[in-house]
């Protein structure tokens, strides 16, 4: 017999895998943005945000939003994966220089962790 959540559980799996690819694509589509002279990029530009909004509209719709960590300081309580983090001595004063995949907070919880670069401050 099979679970009648299943649909809903799936539909919300897709939602969030949609909603970091998408992140990550206008991130990837602003940096290429920055090579355009500004008269040829300002349209393009308007375009990745209204992309984002409405992103940030389907999240809303479902209790979600994105979260993110770049340039606040790094701390072991932080709900994301910090890959180079093996690359400091644990003393080291640390912020978030980068986010690879962005948080996703729920209405009182985390639902899905990010993905981090540390760098040293100073």
């Amino acid at each position: 017999m099979t679970d009648h959540c299943e649909p809903r559980e799936n539909a919300h799996e897709a939602l969030l895998n949609l909603a970091v690819e998408g992140w990550r694509l206008a991130r990837l589509f602003s940096r290429v943005l920055t090579k355009l002279d500004a008269g040829e990029g300002a349209r393009y530009t308007n375009q990745v945000r209204y992309f984002v909004k409405r992103v940030e509209e389907a999240l809303e719709a479902a209790n979600l939003r994105l979260v993110n960590l770049e340039g606040q300081p790094y701390d072991i309580g932080l709900p994301a994966t910090a890959l180079n983090i093996d690359d400091f001595a644990p003393d080291d004063c640390l912020y978030v220089d980068q986010m690879l995949e962005p948080v996703i907070m729920g209405p009182q919880q985390v639902v899905k962790i990010g993905t981090i670069m540390l760098r040293k401050v100073g």
